[in-house]
């Protein structure tokens, strides 16, 4: 069992994930047209700082973790929309399938 508490705090991740994704998003922005990064770094905050909070409070590390986080955010991403449902169930089976692909990377 890993020990969560030497770890690094979910709200450094979100802000990490805010300032990288935004910042991404603004280049992109810039070089290739219109671009709202303001809505992609809120993505990335929903997703960091849910995926970190669901790691702790379940003790373990994760597809799952990953899976509900992506739905969670895709949800939130997508709420605008009149499909939000199919977008949330999307994106937590995209980043699922990252995820697994990432952990399963031989070194």
């Amino acid at each position: 069992m890993e020990d969560f508490s030497e770890s690094v705090p979910c709200s450094s991740l979100a802000v990490d994930s805010v300032l990288r994704m935004s910042s991404a998003g603004f280049i992109w922005g810039s070089c290739f047209g219109p671009f709202d990064a303001k809505r992609l770094g809120l993505f990335a905050a929903i997703f960091s700082f849910s995926h970190c909070g669901l790691e702790r409070y379940r003790r373990k590390k994760d597809w799952v973790n990953t899976l509900t986080a992506g739905a969670v955010a895709g949800a939130a991403f997508g709420a605008g929309t009149r499909n939000w449902k199919q977008v949330a169930c999307f994106t937590g089976l995209f980043l699922s399938f990252f995820q697994l692909a990432k952990d399963s990377r031989s070194v």
